[in-house]
């Protein structure tokens, strides 16, 4: 479409009414370029038509300082961002201006718009590949999928960003592709240490940051996601590269969304969410896919308010998930790290056709003894484990001692606790599981087993523990 000249009529915040000529509209989801005074652009996106010369459009920077009679001139095209080897080692916002104060991207850098349709069904590739990540309970009872998505749920504290940050170490070795990080809706101090953290470990050469902070507009947390969707099509569809997609946090993109739809003046549907709530989550999770020789996998923390999981955002999302780790509250009070939960996370791998038998076979029993230890914990609470039968009480023991070897150290937190990461291989933690459940620490000290890496690790911790004459 031809490029045409608006001018601004009402601003409200981040809604702005542009009138252009009868036959000029631009269409929707189209970019508006805003021709004031500020060393900073300001960009719109057309939303709705609102009379035959009149467009509604969401501001994705702040409007402070926009008066009626602005000039606004149409692009006649949808945002259209940055893509390719010149944005690796960059940070970027929304709209692709680089945010980092290093030098300006090239002139000759490609450019891409941010709204485009999910690959064909034909196109699409299942995923049945396990990816490793080196967090034994993740690998054991939730594994996660090469070009799948899973998501981690959890409410405010318990360990989410910290749990997506060692997942970006544990793929730098294994991972040999590129990273794509979308940081929506966060904190500013959470962009600094991971750009900081990401600087010192030369991780940053193979990734690409996109923020859309807190303190941003509506509009500009409710479209970084595609903004970094965008840049993971390009390497998967041009450069034919993995790229794993790590998105923090989705529940501030549909928090948005709803801002904006009130804006727009929407009436809320279920708890005041928007009524656009599933097609927007659809719109944005259906791009995430993989194809013949190139896979995005997407891990990808939520926040549940309130620790409420029957929330209508946190369903929505969960329903496009391969793999669901959910984060316990009383887990991280106890001091168990990471704080999975062992019985409400699930994946669509674990299955014997895909993980193998015997992972499937020590997965069920594992989650079997939790269950069953979860379920005496009232009686124990109550009465005492003296007063279990001696089945119960050797499962409630070995459940006890499996639930401390699933916590583990990350390399993450190694500035706080002095304790290094350790990653663990899916193979020695099928072996220590099954060690521990077959009675092969029946006899250990709990703590030997605590934040440690593989079974061997707690036989020596045990060793030198005995050695000393007292508990490790």
């Amino acid at each position: 479409m031809v490029a045409s000249a608006g001018t601004v009529v009402s601003v409200r915040g981040a809604v702005v009414d542009v009138a252009f000529g009868r036959d000029a509209l631009p269409p929707i989801n189209s970019a508006l370029v805003v021709g004031w005074d500020r060393p900073e652009p300001l960009v719109l996106e057309v939303h709705s038509h609102i009379d035959p010369e009149t467009v509604r459009a969401i501001a994705l920077q702040a409007t402070a300082g926009l008066a009626r009679g602005t000039p606004v001139r149409s692009t006649g095209a949808p945002i259209s961002i940055p893509v390719g080897d010149a944005v690796l080692g960059r940070l970027l916002d929304v709209v692709g201006t680089v945010r980092d104060r290093g030098p300006a991207l090239p002139l000759d850098t490609p450019r891409r718009g941010i709204h485009n349709p999910p690959p064909a069904l034909a196109d699409e590739t299942s995923a049945t590949e396990v990816f490793e990540t080196g967090i034994k309970v993740i690998d054991l009872l939730a594994p996660l999928a090469q070009g799948g998505k899973a998501a981690m749920f959890g409410g405010a504290g318990v360990g989410k960003t910290v749990l997506v940050m060692e997942l970006i170490h544990a793929m730098v070795e294994k991972y040999q592709g590129i990273s794509v990080f979308a940081g929506v809706g966060e904190r500013s101090r959470e962009g600094h240490e991971l750009l900081t953290e990401m600087q010192g470990s030369g991780v940053l050469a193979r990734t690409v940051l996109v923020y859309g902070q807190m303190n941003e507009p509506p509009g500009a947390r409710w479209r970084v996601p595609l903004t970094a969707l965008t840049i993971a099509e390009h390497f998967r569809d041009q450069k034919h590269q993995n790229v794993l997609l790590l998105m923090d946090n989705v529940f501030r993109f549909v928090q948005a969304g709803s801002e904006v739809s009130s804006l727009l003046g929407r009436l809320p549907s279920r708890v005041g969410y928007q009524p656009t709530l599933a097609t927007e989550v659809a719109s944005l999770q259906e791009r995430i896919a993989s194809v013949a020789g190139a896979s995005v996998t997407a891990i990808q923390a939520v926040y549940v308010p309130a620790d409420d999981f029957t929330d209508p955002a946190v369903t929505a999302i969960s329903s496009h998930m391969d793999s669901i780790i959910v984060l316990s509250r009383s887990l991280a009070a106890q001091g168990f790290y990471p704080a999975i939960d062992p019985l409400a996370s699930s994946s669509i791998l674990l299955d014997p056709l895909v993980v193998g038998e015997e992972h499937y076979l020590m997965a069920e029993h594992a989650r079997e003894a939790l269950a069953r230890f979860t379920d005496l914990q009232d009686i124990i609470a109550l009465l005492g484990i003296e007063e279990l039968g001696a089945d119960d009480r050797l499962i409630v023991n070995r459940a006890r001692r499996l639930q401390r070897f699933l916590s583990q150290p990350f390399t993450v937190t190694e500035a706080f606790t002095g304790t290094p990461g350790r990653s663990v291989s899916r193979a020695d933690t099928i072996a220590g599981c099954r060690a521990i459940l077959d009675g092969e620490a029946d006899d250990w000290a709990e703590s030997s087993l605590y934040m440690v890496g593989t079974l061997d690790e707690a036989r020596r911790k045990e060793a030198s523990a005995a050695e000393a004459g007292g508990p490790p």
